[in-house]
């Protein structure tokens, strides 16, 4: 299959070398680079595109059409750029079936997901839209009564300039929609790379840009690895970061960023903790918890990995989770009655698979899931690992999974649950299960995690911030945090008074 033959992809998007082009300035172009990367289908395992490896110079070339175009669109208003937003989803609206099966066909997730997350896209796009047109009014500029009637004080936000944002593979395009919307909802411009792994969808969502007259500009996409990555960070032109990705990553790039004094916000790592206790609807607690360990397949940072059970009804909830399991159809993405997809690359398989040999090694029972047979595509089964009481130095207690793999524990107490669900080098999620509102009340206020779930695992609303604790990241996306990162406040102090100062005169 050549790029040209997927849907969401045309002629103008590839290069005569049969590889894509990148989006600078409101056109695709080809990359100054001549170092691509194969784009592969996860299921088919089938090359799909070649993408450039986007050199220095091609990161310099959309950071510099970012600058030439940031202080105009921040100039532009919020109404103005709300326009332009709720246009776009508009598009994203009515581009759902392609982009939903680009994106399935790239990233490998069931079509019936990559649908939910262009709903979800559109939203983000009409949620900032809002904020946009708030800048207008009192979010933009704020009177504070500082307690003396001779100064006149106000707290402006302006646009923090140029924003350099790295996605990950699991959400392509929805990562995009919460890097971007605020982004360019605060007045700045912005350099996007995508994921290796996962271009596809976010080089067509240039199509829309280009259908509603977006200023050239905005919105620049380069596509590429680590170096390119890298590029962004060290670009005197990009004047603030998000990245999305690993905590090596988010390491690496945080300390070039925090080198040059750059702002950067970095969502990382996660291994989160589900507690369940024996007074939980627990029919209901269980497809949660198998929702929250194998939606996406597995590949969620906020994914309930670590499952802490009340002993007392361990056995009988274990049981509830396998026969959820064995109903799970494994397959082709495309198939609509496919509730589980191959995750990302042989690499991440390999990885996942090693880890749980590794822990069962180690001493943990596996009780349900078996290695996948040989043959195509990047497939691991819903697992379920369990470990024996107080065991914490299990490698699948300790490292984060990224795979549809859940690590049992149980616990006495509610005390000890809480106390384990926090021993984790992590912090972004918790999930607790009960019908007593006292209990989930000190469950909340215990869990040291910048994301708590009550009797449900992994909504996300775009209204609210996203982000964790420790090895899980700096800052948060989404809500009216996720807009503060790509503003600057500024304060303005008027003296009113007639009278002189009267300091030295």
């Amino acid at each position: 299959m050549s790029a040209q033959q997927l849907k969401g992809v045309d002629a103008d998007m590839v290069a005569a070398s049969g590889a894509l082009k990148l989006f600078i300035n409101g056109d695709f172009v080809e990359a100054a680079s001549l170092t691509y990367r194969e784009v592969i289908n996860p299921f088919s395992e089938k090359v799909l595109a070649k993408a450039p490896e986007a050199s220095a110079e091609d990161v310099e070339a959309a950071a510099a059409a970012a600058q030439k175009a940031q202080a105009a669109w921040a100039k532009l208003g919020g109404a103005k750029r709300a326009e332009y937003m709720r246009a776009i989803a508009k598009d994203l609206v009515e581009r759902k079936a392609e982009l939903s099966e680009l994106e399935t066909l790239n990233n490998g997730k069931p079509f019936p997901e990559a649908e939910w997350d262009l709903d979800d896209c559109a939203a983000c796009f009409n949620y900032y839209a809002s904020l946009a047109e708030e800048l207008d009014g009192d979010r933009g500029c704020k009177t504070v009564d500082v307690g003396d009637a001779d100064y006149a004080c106000t707290i402006r936000q302006e646009s923090a300039g140029v924003a350099g944002l790295v996605l990950a593979f699991n959400y392509p395009l929805l990562l995009f929609c919460w890097k971007v919307c605020p982004a360019i909802a605060a007045g700045c411009t912005c350099v996007v790379k995508p994921s290796e792994y996962t271009p596809l969808t976010v080089l067509a969502l240039g199509r829309t840009l280009q259908k509603v007259g977006l200023p050239p500009g905005v919105v620049n996409i380069v596509t590429g690895s680590g170096p390119t990555g890298a590029a962004m960070v060290a670009s005197p032109q990009i004047d603030v970061l998000s990245l999305t990705g690993s905590p090596a990553a988010g390491a690496s790039a945080g300390s070039e960023a925090a080198r040059r004094l750059k702002k950067m916000g970095l969502e990382l790592g996660g291994h989160s903790a589900a507690i369940v206790h024996a007074d939980a609807a627990l029919d209901k607690a269980a497809e949660w918890v198998c929702f929250g360990s194998w939606w996406t397949n597995g590949q969620i940072c906020s994914s309930t990995t670590r499952l802490l059970i009340d002993e007392s009804i361990a056995d009988d909830f274990i049981a509830k989770l396998k026969a959820i399991g064995e109903k799970i159809r494994m397959g082709d993405p495309m198939d609509k009655e496919t509730k589980l997809g191959p995750v990302i690359s042989r690499k991440q398989q390999a990885h996942v698979l090693g880890l749980v040999d590794r822990a069962v090694a180690e001493g943990a029972e596996r009780i349900f899931g078996e290695k996948p047979a040989s043959g195509k595509g990047f497939f691991i089964p819903p697992t379920i690992l369990r470990l024996a009481s107080g065991d914490r130095s299990n490698v699948a207690w300790t490292d984060e999974i990224f795979g549809p793999v859940l690590v049992v524990q149980t616990f006495a107490s509610e005390e000890e649950a809480i106390e384990l669900a926090n021993d984790s080098k992590y912090g972004l999620a918790g999930a607790v299960f009960s019908s007593d509102e006292a209990k989930l009340d000190r469950a909340t206020r215990g869990l040291k995690a910048g994301i708590v779930w009550n009797n449900c695992s992994q909504p996300c609303f775009c209204q609210l911030p996203w982000g964790g604790r420790k090895l899980s990241g700096v800052g948060r996306d989404l809500g009216e945090y996720g807009l503060s990162n790509y503003l600057e406040p500024k304060q303005v102090v008027q003296y009113k008074s007639d009278a002189p100062l009267g300091w030295y005169c």
